[in-house]
């Protein structure tokens, strides 16, 4: 397996951006966003998403985000795996004012979305995810470094099973705009060992 930009694909394009070997670059446009129903009763799915497909059941993806334009509330940029509309997940670093940031993740299934977060520093400008799938089963993590993973999520999406689609996106859901880089990506065997505690049920 290797990650290579001339095999990603636009689900809605920006209006603005650059994919070079080693560098992704997405300018966002005002009011774009990914999220199904729960709490806010809106659906939103007009963000830009550049994903690359494989059949693969076991891998992890791995890639650091900068985000230093980023200043305005919800903000965001991060991995994502949008299999459809009502059926996907991401993870990112959220904007929300000068003193702190939310470092979450969203999965969403069958049409509704779920937000686990937790709050950082808003000096904090980049972070890097890698996203693991063992079959149906996805695990995310985070770190500052590029060599310390903090795990942030496990999960499972329903329709996640067969060929997959994941990359990156950004967006702004309110009146703003500005540049995502992504960097440093990279296609790897699935870093998510299995488990080896309890033993699965018969």
């Amino acid at each position: 397996m290797e990650f290579a930009t001339e095999n990603l694909r636009w689900t809605r394009e920006p209006g603005s951006f650059l994919i070079a070997p080693d560098k992704i670059e997405i300018v966002t446009k005002p009011r774009t966003d990914l999220w199904q129903r729960t709490y806010y009763h809106f659906q939103n799915d007009n963000a830009p998403v550049l994903q690359m497909e494989v059949a693969e059941s076991f891998f992890s993806f791995v890639v650091k985000t900068d985000f230093t334009e980023s200043h305005h509330r919800f903000d965001q940029c991060g991995v994502v795996m949008y299999l459809d509309s009502e059926n996907w997940l991401k993870a990112s670093v959220e904007y929300e004012n000068e003193e702190f940031q939310h470092l979450g993740s969203v999965v969403t299934n069958n049409g509704y979305s779920d937000w686990a977060t937790t709050e950082i520093p808003a000096s904090v400008k980049s972070m890097w995810y890698r996203l693991s799938r063992r079959e149906g089963d996805f695990r995310v993590e985070c770190s500052q470094d590029g060599g310390r993973f903090r795990q942030m999520r496990i999960c499972h999406l329903h329709n996640g099973n067969g060929p997959v689609r994941f990359g990156v996106y950004a967006c702004s859901p309110e009146d703003s705009s500005f540049k995502a880089v992504f960097t440093r990506m990279a296609l790897l065997p699935c870093q998510w060992q299995a488990h080896t505690g309890q033993a699965p049920d018969a």
